[in-house]
């Protein structure tokens, strides 16, 4: 599974990388996870908003940082 974080870097960025790092590591998945941080390629994905969580290149939220239990909802169904 390929956890993508849609961000410049700022500080809802980060958080949203760790929250996501968390969940996946609380699930057991086998992820990578990867920052997409240049403005071009967030763009490519449709992502207006940042911070953005993208799994396997599928965008799952935008604009906004979850809690670790929404992610996780979000990992699971994405994994299914």
């Amino acid at each position: 599974m390929k956890i993508q974080i849609l961000g410049t870097g700022c500080p809802k960025c980060k958080k949203l990388a760790e929250t996501a790092e968390k969940a996946a590591k609380e699930l057991g998945l086998s992820f990578e996870l990867e920052k997409v941080t240049d403005i071009n390629d967030i763009i490519s994905f449709g992502v207006m908003a940042t911070p953005g969580l993208a799994v396997d290149g599928k965008v799952l939220v935008a604009g906004k940082v979850p809690s670790v239990e929404d992610v996780k909802k979000m990992l699971q169904e994405s994994a299914s």
